[in-house]
């Protein structure tokens, strides 16, 4: 089953290489979708993919491998759109 999947991050996520740290966990995992800096600070994450996967990734997104201060996680699901490759803005 295709799942899409939008989560805002907030805490230090900027400028600590999150945004590679997402595209790096989502391309192992072949999901589609983007990480993009938001302009208050926080980090949009889209994941589109196999279900299991997007789950995975969203909840790796407060892991302990993630970079910076991750103080909440908020997602959401979302209609799919059949996208294909991961960029980061």
């Amino acid at each position: 089953m295709t799942t899409r999947m939008v989560a805002v991050v907030s805490g230090h996520v900027q400028g600590v290489g999150y945004r590679w740290f997402v595209r790096e966990l989502a391309s192992a995992a072949g999901l589609a979708g983007s990480a993009r800096n938001l302009p208050d600070g926080r980090v949009e994450v889209v994941a589109e993919g196999d279900d299991d996967a997007v789950r995975a990734l969203i909840a790796a997104l407060d892991g302990p491998r993630a970079p910076g201060t991750v103080m909440r996680v908020d997602s959401r699901g979302a209609p799919v759109q059949g996208s294909s490759g991961f960029t980061t803005e």
